[in-house]
């Protein structure tokens, strides 16, 4: 497999004032062309964190202790996030090799502006491309992923939930970057609506074969739509494998508690939680 995104002994968290914040702790991880690799772990364990980090978007409080990330593009274009601006990945990476979907991103759109003009704004300022020109090309592009071309012509609050997030999604994947970060990009919606925007998601994938890193909590989601998966707990990576792997046979406590707690059909045996508090990562405990 072909290694497109790479992150060594990443270590990251939050400084305020005196306090500090060890979110993310010595994370190494290796992401491949075309597979969507699932994040998985309760929240406050670092997932959203290392996900920015990836990203490159990092502004205080955050910060980057130790380690980097290097991005080879399927242009065969590479670059060191973790040594670039922020001024310079917006110019250079973000949206044309790498993008971000970010937690209730349904709400990102610019609620004064039609959709239309999301995707015309994104053409322009990346391609030079003029104003009726990129009308022209984001109707083709919504339609061909099987969105209604009407809804270019409404405002954010005219749309549903879920068309708002199918339509950031959209957004997303404008200029077919090599990898895409969702970060649960379900999380505010109803099963449905979660339903059609993942498997929106899963088809845009396999028609631009890019790679997707799917942040959520829920291991059904990962069973379901992961090739590979990481777990996360305190901060750390504590397993990664094939999502049908861990499934079938996970080797940390951890990572065999979350999947006891997905419901069964026929299945009425008791649910028990694991026993104590999550570690309190301002004084991360020693050991496992």
């Amino acid at each position: 497999m072909d290694l497109i995104l790479r992150g060594l002994n990443i270590k990251g968290g939050y400084e305020m004032s005196k306090i500090y914040v060890d979110a993310v702790n010595n994370v190494s991880l290796e992401l491949y062309k075309n597979e969507i690799f699932g994040i998985a772990g309760e929240s406050g364990c670092g997932k959203s964190t290392l996900v920015k980090i990836l990203y490159g978007y990092i502004e205080p409080p955050l910060k980057l202790k130790s380690g980097f990330i290097e991005l080879h593009s399927n242009d065969e274009k590479s670059f060191m996030i973790s040594s670039l601006s922020l001024d310079d990945l917006r110019k250079t990476v973000w949206w044309k090799h790498i993008s971000y979907i970010p937690q209730n991103s349904m709400n990102v759109l610019n609620p004064t502006t039609r959709v239309k003009d999301h995707f015309a704004e994104m053409y322009k300022t990346y391609t030079g491309m003029k104003k009726k020109e990129a009308y022209a090309m984001a109707r083709k592009y919504v339609e061909d992923f099987g969105l209604p071309s009407d809804a270019l012509q409404a405002f954010p609050h005219q749309l549903s939930g879920g068309m708002r997030q199918r339509i950031v999604i959209a957004v997303a994947l404008l200029l077919q970057p090599s990898v895409v970060l969702a970060d649960e990009p379900t999380s505010a919606l109803d099963v449905i609506n979660q339903r059609a925007a993942l498997m929106f998601l899963k088809k845009a994938h396999e028609r631009l074969k890019n790679t997707i890193v799917l942040v959520s909590h829920d291991m059904g989601i990962h069973s379901v739509l992961t090739d590979r998966m990481g777990v996360m707990y305190a901060g750390n990576i504590v397993e990664v494998g094939g999502t049908q792997a861990i499934f079938e046979k996970p080797l940390h406590p951890y990572t065999k508690a979350l999947i006891e707690s997905l419901p069964r059909l026929g299945d009425k045996s008791q649910r028990t939680g694991l026993k104590g508090q999550p570690p309190d990562l301002r004084q991360p405990p020693s050991g496992c």
